[in-house]
């Protein structure tokens, strides 16, 4: 039988390697640390924790604690470590770092299946591969991967926009219209008069910002790309007449033509999450938050996920891969991890998970499974992968310019509906507790049908 090359050993790379290497298949790990930083790691251990040692809640009605459930019905590996060399830390899972990532490596080296290369890997190589190497792919890497998925489904640099739970806004001030009443209504426009658009534009230049050295030295941004901080810094109105602009845009129930609007629009195919439409920023999360609830019908806005603006790479799934990890248009070559859009530790893992597994079924002449979107490990990768999520932008010859769908990470928002009364659609807790079960319910059984 084939090996099977994984490249990166982080969380997503280690999971799939003892996926893999637990039904007797044999597997070669590249990692470049310690001999090549990344520049963020500082070990040259698997699986290292770079910024926080939690991986969320615990509470299986929460959506991060709701996929780690998952993850266990799923013979997740790294989950059981996690565990394993856990700290207190309330309703969460928080790890002691070092000792999880000593623990990983540990297993990895021990494990007769699986062989632990230091080496940089600087192109894709030919056979059954998983591409784990994470948002920090070297530079060499990153660019065999663009060379294969086409120039323009890979980013090197995130412009996104915080996104909203479309229940938290207020339509008693927000308004759904498309401009000059052209096609659909499909935005949400949330009007905003002079006086508070003033105190919204006084929060937003003053509001502190999120220091990137690699953006500062890298400023030769694309206009549609630029932060709204920087929008607003040329002048009072300068949003008025750019993502804020309010022509074409009139409340029918009032009648007003307003100072000015802001948009959100839909970010997922359940209609569940809208984005703010030209709000890609750099400001600090506090500062954010102050921002987006200045906005009239925003003032309780649910923000799953904020803006940023860094260094970062990532595939556009939603063109290159199947909901099962694997490449569309080459057998035997799977993503996971971050690279492939997904945000969190809990998610990363999950993705190695799910292409370790799929791998496993490739090599045993079984078809890659799709897990059900009723579940959370089965809702990222129908989200990351749903071509539904395409935006496009003209370029100057016409032609168009096809973004990728912002990465995401494990929420309520992106699993198939559920029916519910409006009494229990009021009760968020109850709601949150219905999904869980039935996904719980319906993994249980998709597992003993496959």
């Amino acid at each position: 039988m084939e090996e099977i090359k994984i490249i990166g050993a982080g969380l997503a790379g280690s999971e799939a390697a003892l996926q893999l290497a637990k039904r007797g298949i044999k597997v070669k790990l590249y990692e470049m640390r310690p001999s090549k930083t990344t520049g963020a790691h500082v070990t040259g251990d698997c699986a290292e924790f770079v910024c926080s040692n939690s991986l969320g809640s615990a509470d299986i009605t929460n959506a991060s604690g709701l996929l780690k459930h998952e993850m266990e019905i799923l013979g997740g590996e790294l989950i059981k470590i996690a565990k394993e060399n856990s700290v207190p830390a309330g309703n969460a899972l928080a790890i002691a770092r070092e000792d999880f990532s000593k623990a990983v490596t540990e297993r990895i080296q021990e494990n007769p299946y699986i062989e632990l290369i230091r080496e940089e890997i600087r192109e894709i190589p030919e056979g059954n591969v998983i591409i784990a190497s994470g948002p920090l792919t070297s530079d060499l890497l990153s660019e065999s991967i663009r060379e294969f998925t086409g120039y323009d489904h890979l980013s090197f640099f995130d412009a996104i926009a915080p996104i909203v739970e479309v229940e938290s806004i207020d339509f008693n001030k927000a308004f759904w219209a498309s401009r000059y009443d052209k096609g659909e209504a499909s935005y949400i426009n949330c009007p905003l008069n002079k006086e508070e658009y003033e105190r919204f534009y006084e929060i937003l230049v003053n509001a502190p910002r999120i220091e990137n050295h690699d953006i500062d030295k890298n400023s030769g941004f694309f206009e549609s790309c630029l932060p709204v901080e920087v929008l607003a810094s040329r002048g009072k109105d300068t949003l008025r007449f750019g993502p804020m602009k309010p022509v074409g845009l009139i409340d029918k129930r009032t009648g007003v033509e307003n100072y000015a609007v802001v948009q959100l629009r839909q970010d997922n195919s359940a209609k569940t999450l809208f984005n703010l439409v030209g709000f890609q920023t750099n400001l600090k999360w506090g500062a954010q938050k102050e921002l987006v609830h200045s906005i009239p019908g925003l003032e309780n806005a649910e923000i799953v996920r904020y803006g940023v603006m860094h260094r970062n790479t990532f595939i556009n799934s939603s063109e290159v891969l199947n909901p099962t990890f694997e490449t569309r248009k080459r057998q035997g070559l799977f993503f996971a991890g971050q690279i492939t859009g997904t945000e969190g530790y809990t998610e990363s893992i999950a993705g190695g998970l799910l292409a370790g597994i799929n791998m496993a079924r490739r090599i045993n002449g079984v078809e890659p499974v799709i897990y059900p979107q009723e579940t959370m490990i089965g809702a990222i990768s129908h989200y990351i992968t749903d071509k539904a999520h395409l935006e496009h932008i003209s370029k100057r010859d016409g032609s168009l310019r096809y973004l990728p769908p912002q990465p995401i990470n494990s929420n309520w928002a992106i699993v198939a509906p559920i029916e519910l009364s409006k009494q229990e659609r009021k009760n968020k807790k109850l709601k949150t507790e219905l999904l869980s079960k039935r996904a719980i319910n319906v993994l249980t059984n998709f597992v003993k049908s496959i």
